[in-house]
């Protein structure tokens, strides 16, 4: 099995045909009918290629978070309970006089999980496929070994119990994998590429030493050449550091509930204890835990129908006469297996065998907030102004000092974790540059550019974290400054609210404001009839222009619609 190369693709899984059978039985020779497949109506086939006369193969598309068709090892056993060859396997822990041990040392800030599997019996196959899972997890769920980092240990070549400590990369030396030559850290982040910036910056490293103080892995990076498995390990110690838990759970689950089968007792493990040193917390790892849940099914299965189904899908089902002839559905394995129940009994029945029936009609109402704005929208193209669409997000410049903020506004922004580029590394705070960068874009343009926008901008907020506004932005761009038009542009927009005109004491009011984006005293503040600002608007300043790339006078405006609709 192999991934497909590109990342926005759903990962590509080559097998070859006979391999989906071989799992605990003869595989079916040419001339007798095919079984058949959980590929039949749950992956996608792709295609079904020939190496050669005797040599078949199968690519298959799988989900790249659905952990179940992961290897050939998943894949086989799911065809034979499919077919219903062989019965849903049931995990148990191995009986060991003492567990072996892992202690995790303080100012280790990482969450450690392991596991024991005895007696295991690889061939190039099975030993190719454990090493190709691991690598298929570290790329997907591990997210390139950020969230979790994978290590597998010959257990016959080291001794508990073990310890995760932290040491300064100077006192760090051994040999990596493939090498004969022993390093210490430091060498490593000269002559290796696998260490990000922040892992070199870190004062110390997270290593783990066996009984012996012999270095088996420095996570998340690398493990090391002496305890590394090879085909003919038969005890594997197998051990996950990780800064998210649960998704350590689901990698070590996988593992052990995909490649137990190949050990002498199949299905069976062995837990290890964790202890953390500076919390006195204790762990114990895996737990396979029974969880029940209650579910119905569509209308056109009975309920011993769904049961055969599930069962047939890898979960474990049967008829509870106690709570109503309901079905019960048990998994065996860890939460990392756990998918949708009802599209597994379309999958066991076939998607092509469903009933398709005609979709329902909704009746639905739209916002008050979003019906307005459409309406306005209409309004103000008839009054011959042209919208705007820009980028929700914006660079951090565009809100502060483009404008002649102070840099102390970005603490009111929403900011992006690890932007790809300098454009979007926050969520805008004004409509303003958006339409700004637009004039920029279209100055060669016949005179004037008359542009509107009516989009949310996305504010922090102490209850919420984070809410959006909605807001409408207008900016005149000509020879000659005509601030006149903007208010007369706003005067509309009033009149189209219902709101009363400047002079009545029910009306909207604008007082003049000194306010950095703007020229002095070519600004005001615009208020509603209860006195709440709602905005402001007027001649844009001159190094607001030139930041924008603009070489002519230019008014704008902003007011908040949200404000007439507070619920």
């Amino acid at each position: 099995m192999s991934n497909a190369p590109s990342s926005t693709d759903a990962p590509l899984a080559e097998n070859d045909y006979d391999d989906l059978f071989a799992y605990g039985q003869r595989p079916p020779t040419p001339q007798l009918p095919r079984p058949a497949t959980p590929i039949d109506s749950g992956p996608e086939l792709d295609e079904i290629t020939y190496e050669s006369a005797e040599e078949e193969e199968v690519e298959v598309y799988t989900d790249v978070n659905d952990l179940h068709w992961s290897s050939v090892e998943a894949l086989s056993r799911a065809t034979r309970i499919f077919n219903e060859d062989s019965i849903l396997q049931r995990y148990e822990f191995g009986d060991v006089v003492t567990r072996q041990k892992l202690i995790v040392k303080s100012k280790i800030n990482l969450k450690v999980i392991a596991v024991v599997i005895r007696d295991v019996s690889f061939d190039e196959d099975s030993y190719a496929s454990f090493i190709d899972l691991q690598d298929k997890l570290h790329q997907n769920i591990c997210r390139k070994r950020t969230l979790v980092a994978i290590g597998t240990h010959d257990l016959d070549l080291v001794q508990g119990p073990f310890e995760l400590r932290a040491e300064a990369p100077s006192k760090i030396k051994f040999c990596l994998p493939n090498q004969t030559k022993e390093y210490t850290a430091t060498e490593m982040m000269q002559y290796f590429s696998g260490f990000s910036n922040n892992f070199r910056a870190m004062p110390q490293l997270p290593v783990l030493y066996d009984k012996t103080e012999r270095i088996c892995s420095m996570p998340p990076i690398i493990n090391g050449e002496h305890s590394k498995i090879t085909i003919k390990t038969k005890n594997v110690f197998i051990e996950a550091t990780a800064t998210d838990k649960q998704k350590a759970c689901v990698v070590l689950d996988t593992i052990v509930t995909l490649f137990s089968q190949y050990c002498q007792k199949p299905f069976h493990v062995e837990q290890v204890e964790i202890e953390y040193e500076e919390t006195g917390e204790k762990d114990i790892f895996p737990f396979f835990n029974q969880k029940n849940k209650n579910k119905h099914g569509r209308p056109v299965f009975k309920y011993e129908e769904m049961a055969i189904l599930l069962n047939k899908m890898s979960l474990k089902a049967e008829i509870a006469m106690k709570c109503g002839h309901k079905v019960i559905v048990t998994w065996p394995t860890p939460p990392g297996a756990l998918r949708e129940i009802i599209q597994d009994v379309d999958v066991g029945y076939g998607y092509d065998k469903l009933m398709k029936k005609r979709q329902s009609n909704t009746v639905a109402v739209a916002f008050s907030i979003n019906k307005l704005c459409d309406k306005f929208r209409i309004k103000i193209a008839t009054f011959g102004w042209t919208e705007a669409l820009s980028f929700a997000l914006c660079s951090r410049d565009d809100i502060s000092t483009k404008l002649r903020l102070p840099k102390k506004v970005l603490s009111e922004a929403v900011h992006i974790g690890n932007p790809k580029t300098l454009e979007f590394q926050v969520a805008r705070t004004s409509l303003l540059p958006g339409l700004l960068k637009t004039l920029a874009s279209n100055r060669d343009m016949p005179l004037p550019l008359k542009l509107f926008e009516l989009q949310d901008v996305i504010l922090k907020d102490e209850k919420m974290g984070a809410r959006n506004e909605r807001r409408l932005a207008a900016v005149y761009y000509n020879k000659a400054a005509g601030l006149e038009i903007i208010q007369g542009f706003l005067d509309r927009m009033m009149r189209m609210l219902n709101v009363k005109p400047i002079g009545d004491p029910r009306g909207y009011q604008t007082k003049k404001f000194n306010h950095v984006t703007f020229e002095e005293k070519n600004c005001y503040e615009v208020h509603s009839p209860s006195g709440e600002i709602l905005g402001r608007y007027g001649v844009l300043h001159s190094e607001v222009t030139a930041a924008f790339g603009l070489t002519l006078p230019c008014e704008a405006m902003e007011i908040s619609i949200s404000s007439f609709f507070p619920n």
